[in-house]
Protein backbone atom coordinates (compact mmCIF):
# COMPACT_ATOMS: atom_id res chain seq x y z
CA UNK A 1 0.00 0.00 0.00
CA UNK A 2 1.09 2.96 -0.81
CA UNK A 3 2.12 5.85 2.15
CA UNK A 4 3.10 9.58 1.67
CA UNK A 5 5.52 11.07 4.07
CA UNK A 6 3.73 13.69 6.44
CA UNK A 7 6.72 16.19 6.17
CA UNK A 8 5.23 18.71 8.90
CA UNK A 9 5.19 15.63 11.51
CA UNK A 10 8.25 14.00 10.32
CA UNK A 11 12.24 14.89 10.16
CA UNK A 12 15.97 13.99 9.04
CA UNK A 13 18.31 15.56 11.49
CA UNK A 14 22.44 14.33 12.16
CA UNK A 15 24.98 15.01 14.34
CA UNK A 16 28.53 14.50 13.75
CA UNK A 17 31.60 15.89 16.36
CA UNK A 18 33.01 19.44 15.94
CA UNK A 19 36.47 19.46 17.56
CA UNK A 20 35.89 16.84 19.16
CA UNK A 21 34.50 17.90 22.39
CA UNK A 22 31.13 18.96 21.30
CA UNK A 23 28.33 18.09 18.53
CA UNK A 24 26.61 19.99 16.54
CA UNK A 25 23.16 19.02 15.28
CA UNK A 26 21.16 19.81 11.79
CA UNK A 27 18.26 18.91 10.06
CA UNK A 28 16.90 19.14 6.55
CA UNK A 29 13.96 21.15 6.22
CA UNK A 30 12.56 19.78 3.03
CA UNK A 31 12.15 16.04 1.86
CA UNK A 32 9.77 14.07 0.44
CA UNK A 33 8.80 10.35 -0.28
CA UNK A 34 6.79 7.25 -0.83
CA UNK A 35 6.53 4.25 1.20
CA UNK A 36 5.42 1.30 -0.11
CA UNK A 37 4.39 0.00 3.66
CA UNK A 38 3.07 -3.71 3.56
CA UNK A 39 1.17 -3.94 7.03
CA UNK A 40 0.76 -7.92 6.88
CA UNK A 41 5.07 -8.25 5.14
CA UNK A 42 7.14 -5.93 6.42
CA UNK A 43 9.52 -7.35 4.67
CA UNK A 44 8.18 -6.73 1.54
CA UNK A 45 7.91 -2.80 2.23
CA UNK A 46 9.42 -0.04 0.04
CA UNK A 47 10.94 3.46 1.04
CA UNK A 48 12.33 6.08 -1.61
CA UNK A 49 13.15 9.28 -0.39
CA UNK A 50 14.43 12.44 -1.76
CA UNK A 51 16.43 15.83 0.20
CA UNK A 52 16.80 18.84 -0.87
CA UNK A 53 20.55 19.31 0.22
CA UNK A 54 20.28 23.13 0.20
CA UNK A 55 17.57 22.52 3.38
CA UNK A 56 20.45 21.57 5.22
CA UNK A 57 19.76 23.92 8.72
CA UNK A 58 22.46 23.63 11.91
CA UNK A 59 20.89 27.08 12.91
CA UNK A 60 24.64 28.52 11.86
CA UNK A 61 24.07 30.38 8.73
CA UNK A 62 28.03 30.85 7.67
CA UNK A 63 28.56 26.79 8.84
CA UNK A 64 25.06 25.86 6.72
CA UNK A 65 26.73 28.19 3.61
CA UNK A 66 29.93 25.84 3.77
CA UNK A 67 27.60 22.59 4.20
CA UNK A 68 26.76 23.41 0.71
CA UNK A 69 29.42 24.48 -0.76
CA UNK A 70 31.97 21.81 -2.44
CA UNK A 71 33.76 21.24 0.26
CA UNK A 72 30.59 19.43 1.54
CA UNK A 73 27.48 18.58 -0.56
CA UNK A 74 27.94 20.69 -3.32
CA UNK A 75 24.62 21.60 -3.42
CA UNK A 76 24.56 23.08 -6.96
CA UNK A 77 26.05 20.04 -8.31
CA UNK A 78 24.29 17.69 -6.25
CA UNK A 79 20.69 19.16 -5.41
CA UNK A 80 19.28 16.35 -3.79
CA UNK A 81 20.32 13.28 -1.37
CA UNK A 82 18.65 10.02 -1.61
CA UNK A 83 17.66 7.23 -0.22
CA UNK A 84 15.75 3.79 -2.03
CA UNK A 85 15.52 0.93 0.31
CA UNK A 86 16.64 -2.76 -1.27
CA UNK A 87 14.83 -4.77 1.23
CA UNK A 88 13.81 -5.23 4.90
CA UNK A 89 14.69 -7.66 8.16
CA UNK A 90 12.45 -7.34 10.38
CA UNK A 91 14.08 -8.48 13.76
CA UNK A 92 11.00 -8.15 15.88
CA UNK A 93 7.36 -7.40 15.80
CA UNK A 94 8.07 -3.78 16.05
CA UNK A 95 11.86 -3.55 14.68
CA UNK A 96 13.76 -4.33 11.99
CA UNK A 97 16.42 -3.11 9.46
CA UNK A 98 16.13 -1.17 6.68
CA UNK A 99 19.10 -1.62 4.53
CA UNK A 100 18.96 0.65 1.14
CA UNK A 101 21.01 2.77 -1.02
CA UNK A 102 22.14 6.14 0.06
CA UNK A 103 22.91 8.57 -2.37
CA UNK A 104 25.26 11.93 -1.30
CA UNK A 105 27.09 13.94 -3.81
CA UNK A 106 26.48 11.38 -6.37
CA UNK A 107 28.16 8.54 -4.60
CA UNK A 108 25.78 5.75 -3.84
CA UNK A 109 26.31 3.43 -0.32
CA UNK A 110 24.49 0.78 1.06
CA UNK A 111 23.31 1.79 4.52
CA UNK A 112 21.18 0.08 7.13
CA UNK A 113 19.34 1.58 9.45
CA UNK A 114 17.49 0.38 12.46
CA UNK A 115 14.01 0.99 12.49
CA UNK A 116 11.71 0.79 15.40
CA UNK A 117 7.70 0.97 14.30
CA UNK A 118 5.45 2.98 16.54
CA UNK A 119 1.75 1.52 15.64
CA UNK A 120 -0.80 3.47 13.77
CA UNK A 121 -3.59 6.11 14.43
CA UNK A 122 -6.49 7.32 12.77
CA UNK A 123 -6.39 11.41 12.22
CA UNK A 124 -9.24 13.38 13.60
CA UNK A 125 -9.85 13.49 9.97
CA UNK A 126 -9.77 10.58 8.90
CA UNK A 127 -6.93 9.73 7.70
CA UNK A 128 -4.74 6.33 8.75
CA UNK A 129 -0.70 7.49 9.69
CA UNK A 130 1.84 5.24 11.02
CA UNK A 131 4.85 5.86 12.45
CA UNK A 132 8.64 5.11 12.26
CA UNK A 133 11.81 6.08 13.61
CA UNK A 134 15.41 5.07 12.28
CA UNK A 135 18.84 6.00 13.13
CA UNK A 136 22.51 4.89 11.40
CA UNK A 137 25.88 6.27 11.44
CA UNK A 138 28.07 6.55 8.81
CA UNK A 139 31.17 7.89 7.61
CA UNK A 140 30.99 10.78 5.86
CA UNK A 141 34.74 10.34 3.87
CA UNK A 142 32.51 7.40 2.36
CA UNK A 143 30.94 9.81 0.32
CA UNK A 144 32.99 12.19 -0.09
CA UNK A 145 32.75 14.72 2.62
CA UNK A 146 36.52 15.12 3.36
CA UNK A 147 36.90 18.50 4.17
CA UNK A 148 39.03 18.98 7.48
CA UNK A 149 41.09 21.42 9.53
CA UNK A 150 43.57 20.02 11.96
CA UNK A 151 43.37 21.01 15.80
CA UNK A 152 46.63 23.06 17.18
CA UNK A 153 45.54 20.80 20.12
CA UNK A 154 45.58 17.78 18.10
CA UNK A 155 42.69 16.03 16.55
CA UNK A 156 40.17 17.26 13.57
CA UNK A 157 37.63 20.14 13.43
CA UNK A 158 34.98 17.75 12.07
CA UNK A 159 34.41 14.17 13.10
CA UNK A 160 33.94 11.68 10.14
CA UNK A 161 31.06 9.83 12.14
CA UNK A 162 28.06 11.29 11.24
CA UNK A 163 24.78 9.80 12.97
CA UNK A 164 21.59 9.62 10.97
CA UNK A 165 18.31 10.04 13.01
CA UNK A 166 14.88 10.15 11.31
CA UNK A 167 11.25 10.22 12.58
CA UNK A 168 8.24 9.64 10.17
CA UNK A 169 5.00 9.94 10.17
CA UNK A 170 3.38 8.67 6.78
CA UNK A 171 0.02 9.03 5.46
CA UNK A 172 -1.91 5.94 4.18
CA UNK A 173 -3.19 7.21 0.34
CA UNK A 174 -6.95 7.52 0.17
CA UNK A 175 -6.79 4.99 -2.92
CA UNK A 176 -4.89 2.03 -1.07
CA UNK A 177 -7.43 3.14 2.03
CA UNK A 178 -9.65 2.09 -0.68
CA UNK A 179 -8.61 -0.79 -1.98
CA UNK A 180 -7.98 -2.22 1.65
CA UNK A 181 -11.40 -1.57 2.37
Amino acid sequence: MTWQIDSAHSHVAFSARHMMISKVRGRFEKFSGSINFDENNPAASMVDVEIDAASINTREEQRDGHLRSPDFLDVENHPTLTFKSKRVEQTGSDAGKLIGDLTIRGVTKEVTLDVEYAGQAKSPWGTTSAGFSGTTAISRKEWGLEWNQALETGGVLVGDKVRIDIELEIVKQPEAEAVAD
